[in-house]
């Protein structure tokens, strides 16, 4: 992974922003509608019922789906620079997988815990789980970067088949399967989503330390050379990792892809400084996962196909044109 190779000027760099933040806006309000439940702005009104189905379900909904795409990709966007590598995220690195770890072993030793032991501890698994890998990663071959998400791919899955394995011992398979494996927001209503709020506050985090973080993509001899604490910041940006990750499939399950396309794609238009990225990136991840999830409810109306699937195709799709798209030579 490469600093930004051509600086930006500040109207180049506002323009995606505003575009990106009109689409989102627009499908925000998309979102607030669309359902199996008649809702039109007018009943907002004079109808009781309208108003109760609009902040108990649908505007806790799209916020989850806003604050989950954010933090997934952003999350994504710190892996990549932690590991230096545009091809690996963290449901392809076990840092969800050992989320998913965490979570199950609350439920079978503590099945009554709340919502927030489960994070924390899904917290630790997960930050537990990326260490090993960046651990492991970085003793690969700098010469051959394809290697690190292939063994991403292959660790992820090895963390992956410990959870479908104690699950099948414990008679939980359909927990996994369904809840943390096939992540969806049907399940979404007021009470249920605000911890994802937390997510926010840690893409604020990485926002805020994010020109320590580009100069933590040059390596560590160059960032202990720059007056960067290297092993402070690699802890750091484990931690953003970790609980962002942890959040999401403790909320909605995991969902695939976009910590992976989103930031690369960002790069790959506007460059590899944090500091202009992270809005960015931010504002495509929400567009991303608002967008499937708004076509997983219409593809099959007045059912929903979960946004694990969607994204499936979609971020499939998305990679293609990661792998295609030229860098941007400033």
């Amino acid at each position: 992974m490469r600093p930004q190779r051509g600086p930006l000027t500040s109207a180049t760099a506002l323009r995606p922003f505003a575009g990106g933040l009109a689409v989102l806006a627009a499908l925000a309000v998309a979102s607030l509608f669309v359902g199996v439940g008649t809702l039109n702005p007018g009943a907002l009104f004079s109808d009781p019922d309208a108003v109760a189905l609009m902040f108990a379900s649908r505007l806790p909904r799209t916020l989850a789906a806003i604050l989950a795409g954010s933090g997934l990709a952003i999350g994504g966007l710190v892996m990549q620079t932690l590991a230096r590598n545009r091809f690996v995220e963290p449901t392809t690195a076990g840092t969800a997988q050992g989320a998913a770890l965490g979570i199950l072993i609350v439920t079978i030793l503590a099945p009554g815990a709340s919502i927030l032991v489960k994070t924390v501890v899904a917290s630790i698994a997960a930050l537990c789980a990326t260490s090993v890998f960046l651990s492991l990663a970085h003793r690969l071959p700098p010469t051959q970067p394809f290697l690190v998400p292939l063994f991403g791919l292959i660790y992820g899955g090895v963390v992956g088949a410990a959870v479908t394995y104690i699950a099948w011992q414990a008679d939980l398979i359909q927990l996994v399967e369904v809840w943390i494996h096939n992540g969806e927001f049907s399940g979404i209503l007021r009470g249920r989503y605000e911890l994802l709020w937390i997510a926010l506050a840690f893409v604020a985090l990485a926002w805020w330390v994010a020109d320590r973080l580009t100069i933590v993509s040059l390596g560590r001899e160059t960032s202990i050379g720059l007056g960067i604490d290297y092993a402070r910041m690699l802890q750091l940006g484990l931690v953003i990792v970790s609980v962002i990750s942890a959040l999401t499939v403790v909320v909605v399950g995991i969902i695939p892809f976009v910590g992976l396309v989103v930031p690369a794609l960002v790069s790959r238009i506007v460059g590899d400084n944090l500091r202009q990225t992270i809005p960015l990136v931010a504002i495509s991840g929400a567009t991303l996962v608002l967008g499937c999830d708004i076509i997983g409810r219409l593809l099959r109306f007045p059912y929903e196909v979960p946004i694990g699937t969607v994204l499936g195709v979609v971020g499939a799709l998305a990679f293609l044109a990661v792998l295609h798209l030229r860098p941007r030579n400033g």
